[in-house]
């Protein structure tokens, strides 16, 4: 009887043990298996994979990471807007949903455009949340062998961390672009010509009126040696194409209040000879103006709330690191690790330099020090930005590639999904040394356009490299089409169409590129998207977007003034 007992006991214990295995394999396979994947937390990837989900699709957001928001919660904080009233769909929910943070309704205000990154991050965090995104942080990418194929599908992506994902439609929405790379997509990074395209704007330029130096300042110090900082490869030839890429640099938040503010710190490896050509050339300007340069003329300031600025590049020499960028698109992991360190021991060391070195004039220095780092800010990374601003990298070579006159000339698209309206916006790509030998920056675009709408098909790969893929950040285009479109607003209005498009194409089991464009403008317009330019299909979006947030406004983070816009 006991015997029997035991073996009925043993058998119950093992039929236990097969149920929990069982069902742990069901959970694993249900962690791991969904209608969409989207790679990449930027603004772009969060966008996409909230529009995937509202839209139906069990989705996964991989962050290689644990920065959600990208530059949005990354220290670009004074967004770069160009005509408010284009932005709409998710984007304009963002920001109407910062205005709600900030309890704008006092003010008679609903927008706000200038978020702090600890809000932005926080905001991010909850649309995921209330989507129902499966977040999966620190999934990084396995280095060249991560993504798997059947044909031209993608059927699984391997992270460093052994993680297997399965999805039926993938969105890389990285800045990087690893994923669209690994699957065989076609891409390019640098500078066309201006033949390629027939681009007026295209290749380098001949001359570059916009962040340069004021006044001829000698490429070499006295004893003959090329400054720091300056590169002796030629320029190249006007209109002619290049590998080269247009500076990054961090943006970084700071303050004048003393409670909240640290010093600049010296950091590591600091070498003050590094900045020998900016001692000059505040000495020079100085001379040259008949007054020493001020703060806002040589990084940015762009005032946001709570008494805090994001500071930005401006100017000849600045926080821009000029050549620091051009291993960063095709770089291993290790190499980009590496140039992400030296961009902020560059930036770090310009603005102690500025606070402490005696070449420095005296309004300025003492300028300087009345701002510091914002203890409030990013403070699991010593206060410094967590993303680099990498501003441009890969670009896809998809079935629609966006060119020059397609932000001045042919701004109208059968397929449009939203709308863009920045400036053609490139910064400067080097720093040489001139035919009179005098120091030189190239490659900085500023060029008005007029608002234009964006095509669906810079988001979608040739149909014989993939079929289950779309590309949100690493768009198709040319690199002045990219100078315009690469702003957040526009990579989270692009975001929103790809997630709506992905989880279309997983429903009905479809080839990205057979997408229903009717349908899917259709769809976006439910969800306030924009596709004309006025105040009024604005105010349109927002009715749709207020009808999503009817409850009281939550109490959130105060200060906020509105800001004119520059």
């Amino acid at each position: 009887m006991a015997t029997n007992t035991m073996k009925k006991r043993t058998s119950l214990l093992l039929f236990s043990r097969l149920l929990v295995m069982t069902c742990s394999l069901l959970n694993l396979r249900a962690a791991t298996d969904f209608d969409v994947v989207v790679y990449g937390g930027t603004a772009g990837g969060v966008m996409t994979a909230i529009a995937a989900a509202r839209n139906g699709a069990r989705t996964a957001l991989l962050e290689p990471r644990a920065q959600i928001g990208g530059m949005v919660a990354g220290g670009l904080s004074g967004t770069d807007v160009g005509k408010r009233e284009v932005i709409g769909g998710l984007a304009l929910e963002f920001y109407y949903r910062a205005g709600r943070a900030y309890g704008l309704e006092r003010h008679q205000q609903e927008i706000a455009w200038m978020p702090e990154p600890k809000v932005a991050a926080a905001l991010f965090r909850s649309m995921l949340q209330e989507a129902g995104v499966t977040l999966l942080e620190h999934h990084r990418l396995q280095e060249k062998t991560g993504v798997h194929k059947t044909g031209s599908r993608i059927t699984e992506v391997v992270m460093e961390n052994g993680a297997t994902i399965k999805g039926r439609v993938f969105a890389d929405a990285s800045y990087e672009g690893d994923l669209m790379a690994q699957a065989g997509v076609s891409y390019t990074y640098g500078r066309e010509s201006s033949a390629q395209y027939g681009e007026s704007l295209a290749g380098v330029r001949a001359f570059t009126p916009s962040h340069q130096f004021s006044i001829d300042l000698p490429a070499r110090d006295e004893s003959g040696r090329v400054y720091p900082e300056i590169s002796t490869t030629p320029r190249g030839q006007p209109g002619s194409g290049d590998r080269r890429i247009q500076a990054y640099n961090f943006r970084v938040i700071a303050t004048q209040d003393p409670a909240n503010r640290l010093p600049w710190a010296k950091p590591a490896g600091y070498d003050p000879k590094r900045y020998a050509l900016l001692a000059r050339y505040l000495q020079a300007m100085t001379s040259y103006l008949g007054r020493p340069l001020q703060l806002n003329e040589i990084s940015l300031l762009r005032v946001i709330p709570n008494g805090k600025v994001d500071l930005n590049n401006r100017g000849a020499f600045s926080t821009d690191y000029i050549g620091g960028s051009y291993g960063y698109p095709e770089g291993s992991y290790a190499e980009r690790e590496r140039i992400w360190a030296d961009h902020a021991g560059y930036q770090q060391g310009f603005y102690y330099f500025l606070a402490t070195d005696p070449r420095v004039p005296a309004p300025l220095q003492t300028e300087i020090n009345q701002y510091g780092l914002a203890k409030d800010e990013f403070p699991h990374n010593d206060h410094w930005p967590d993303q680099l601003y990498i501003r441009e990298g890969r670009r896809m070579i998809g079935v629609f590639v966006a060119t020059q006159k397609d932000l001045q000339t042919d701004r109208t698209k059968d397929d449009a999904i939203g709308m863009g309206s920045y400036n053609s916006d490139s910064h400067n790509v080097q720093r040489f040394i001139n035919d009179q030998g005098f120091v030189e920056n190239e490659g900085d675009v500023q060029v008005a356009v007029q608002p234009y709408q964006i095509p669906f098909g810079i988001l979608v790969p040739r149909k014989n490299e993939s079929t289950n893929l779309l590309v949100p950040v690493c768009f198709s285009a040319s690199h002045i089409a990219y100078s315009s479109l690469r702003m957040e607003p526009q990579y989270m209005i692009l975001g929103h169409a790809a997630g709506i498009a992905a989880a279309a194409a997983a429903r009905a089991d479809i080839d990205v590129q057979a997408t229903n464009v009717a349908a899917l403008k259709q769809q976006l317009q439910r969800e306030s998207a924009i596709f004309e330019r006025g105040l009024t299909f604005q105010e349109t979006a927002l009715t749709l977007i207020r009808a999503r947030y009817r409850a009281p406004t939550p109490t959130g983070p105060r200060g906020y003034e509105r800001i004119a816009p520059k």
